[in-house]
């Protein structure tokens, strides 16, 4: 039986087999290089913007500014550590950028709800319409800022719930920052009966106003007739308070006016309908 004749390679099998070994055995060390750069950098990185964090913390740079800057730095070293990986492999790293620069602007053009976030979330950065802290309400939503990430804002509603609102749809409303001032004014609207006298009412709740050292001298608190309603006369109760005072304030004003007003026989009107009725004649 005849030998089979294998075709000439320019260089022996053998010397085929050697360098597929070699170059086995290279990618392998490459595979594994790569490996590791990825791993040990991505544990740098996460050290490096933990670091990052405590500093900025121990300086008292503000919660919003080190949220920001710690996971910006974060995704930039993490995409330096993954070029590094790459590299490691053998890949020529500059054609690689440019490829991936190529890629990022057509993934830019197709993400650009995301990259108007990112830009809204710089901006409330540079400008600092809120930080974190303080209760806001923006995009339809109220709560209190928890997070001011690369791409949203985390707030925390009155009842508990984590809403997470896009930074664009933010920068693209109007915001209402209620911890901005270190002062707040309480507007309260009291209605008395026709018959009470005016002057009793207004010293009652000038002597509750008194009472409550949570409300500040400056400014003056207004106290006044408001308007002449169809069933009542409304006063105008206008203290000023710290912004942390504001709801136990009004709350407990409320309930102090219809405890005085009950005491000293003052009414407060409420609707009232009358039904009359007539029995029809046969």
């Amino acid at each position: 039986m005849d030998a089979v004749k294998l075709p000439d390679l320019g260089f022996s099998w053998d010397e085929a087999i050697t360098m597929l070994k070699t170059s086995g055995v290279d990618f392998a060390i490459n595979l594994v290089t790569a490996a590791v750069i990825f791993y040990v950098g991505r544990m740098l990185v996460r050290l490096l913007a933990r670091g990052l964090r405590k500093v900025m913390e121990k300086q008292e740079v503000d919660q919003t500014l080190v949220t920001f800057v710690s996971n910006l730095v974060n995704m930039v070293l993490l995409m330096v550590v993954i070029i590094a990986a790459i590299g490691a492999l053998g890949v020529q790293t500059t054609s690689f950028i440019a490829v991936l620069g190529a890629a990022g602007l057509a993934i830019g053009l197709a993400l650009q709800g995301s990259l108007s976030n990112f830009a809204a979330g710089v901006l409330i950065v540079f400008f600092r319409p809120y930080k974190v802290g303080d209760w806001v309400e923006a995009a339809g939503v109220a709560g209190s800022v928890e997070e001011v990430q690369i791409l949203t804002t985390v707030l925390k509603t009155g009842d508990n719930k984590r809403v997470i609102v896009p930074n664009a749809q933010i920068m693209s409303s109007v915001i209402t920052n209620y911890s901005a001032n270190e002062t707040r004014r309480v507007d309260m609207v009291v209605g008395v009966s026709y018959g009470d006298d005016i002057d009793k009412v207004r010293n009652a709740m000038e002597e509750i106003i008194a009472a409550d050292q949570r409300i500040l001298d400056e400014p003056a608190c207004t106290i006044a007739v408001s308007e002449l309603a169809d069933s009542s006369v409304n006063f105008v109760l206008r203290p000023w308070v710290k912004t942390s005072d504001y709801w136990n304030v009004k709350f407990d004003l409320t309930e102090a006016i219809k405890k005085r007003f009950d005491k000293d026989g003052i009414s407060i009107p409420f609707p009232q309908q009358d039904v009359h009725l007539h029995r029809a004649s046969d």
